[in-house]
């Protein structure tokens, strides 16, 4: 069966101009995709048919030569002396295109909740990228990377850990969380995205991190910060206090006449490095006051004449 015109697979006048043809391709093959139509063997072959009409006149020197006669719609050329024959299977060009990956939905159900994400545009943008690959390797093409969004606790991201999830097709994987991850960090699972097309490797499946915030803690490059409320008698007497770290509380001293904004500075309690070491953590100290005023309090504040004296305000230029 001798292959269809070019021009009337990509619905486009003979006259059209290569960017009207590379439009068309495009509309029709974000249309016809089999990752867009998973299992849909019609779908399939017209969107071969597409890509086969695309390499004709997609190609500026090739329709070139299809306009004068010289190669036919399949990219055969035509003898001049002898009839028009057509191609062989051996022969013929043949078109590649991605396996359908997982489905948008969460795959990730079980043990860890990922979100996958993909829309028409990334499918087209990974398949161009794919085809030129798939050239040199006999027409073998590698599986679409499958990507997925992964939220991650603060700490575990801090430190490092390990975690078991479940992939879009139902299998459970053990991967590492590196140590000092940070937000937007993606984790490569080589082989576990799609599959690949006439023997081509599968793909990979791209894990995007998402930390989720902490309610103490805030992370400064490779610190730790951390506002510590402390009492009144615990900054003017000074104290030992338990202080939260990303790896547990450790005991800290308070000195004596501690003022709100003082900064105690915890050495190598801040974020882990992938070299063993760790950032530091910084604690500023805000001294609290009880809800309700106690007697005595009132009676002490109201008869410390230093006190009454004192205008914090000066310090910073205020009246």
């Amino acid at each position: 069966m001798s292959a269809r015109d070019p021009y009337d697979v990509l619905g486009v006048q003979r006259n059209a101009t290569q960017k009207d043809i590379q439009k068309a391709y495009r509309r029709l093959a974000k249309k016809l995709h089999p990752d867009v139509n998973p299992g849909d063997k019609t779908s399939e072959h017209k969107f071969k048919e597409l890509s086969a009409a695309y390499e004709i006149v997609g190609d500026a020197a090739k329709r070139a030569r299809f306009d004068r006669g010289e190669i036919d719609a399949s990219g055969a050329e035509r003898p001049r002396s002898r009839p028009q024959y057509e191609r062989s299977q051996y022969e013929r060009p043949q078109y590649e295109y991605a396996q359908t990956s997982a489905d948008g939905a969460s795959p990730f159900r079980e043990r860890t909740t990922f979100t996958q994400f993909n829309d028409a545009d990334d499918i087209l943008s990974e398949f161009f990228g794919r085809r030129t690959r798939a050239g040199a390797a006999g027409f073998r093409m590698q599986g679409q990377d499958v990507r997925y969004r992964l939220p991650v606790d603060f700490l575990d991201a801090v430190n490092g850990a390990k975690r078991q999830v479940t992939l879009g097709d139902g299998s459970t994987i053990d991967i590492t969380i590196p140590p000092g991850a940070r937000d937007g960090t993606t984790l490569r699972l080589r082989g576990k995205g799609g599959p690949g097309v006439e023997g081509g490797a599968p793909g990979d499946a791209l894990i995007e991190l998402q930390v989720q915030p902490h309610p103490l803690f805030k992370r400064d490059g490779d610190d730790i910060r951390l506002d510590l409320p402390i009492s009144l008698p615990e900054a003017v007497l000074g104290a030992k206090i338990d202080v939260p770290t990303p790896t547990g509380p450790v005991l800290a001293s308070i000195p004596k006449g501690s003022n709100t904004g003082k900064v105690l500075r915890l050495k190598g309690k801040g974020v882990a490095r992938r070299d063993g070491s760790r950032g530091d953590e910084y604690v500023t100290l805000k001294i609290v006051l009880p809800d309700q005023v106690d007697p005595e309090l009132r009676r002490f504040a109201s008869e410390w004449g230093a006190g009454k004296q004192h205008n914090p305000r000066r310090a910073v230029g205020l009246n």
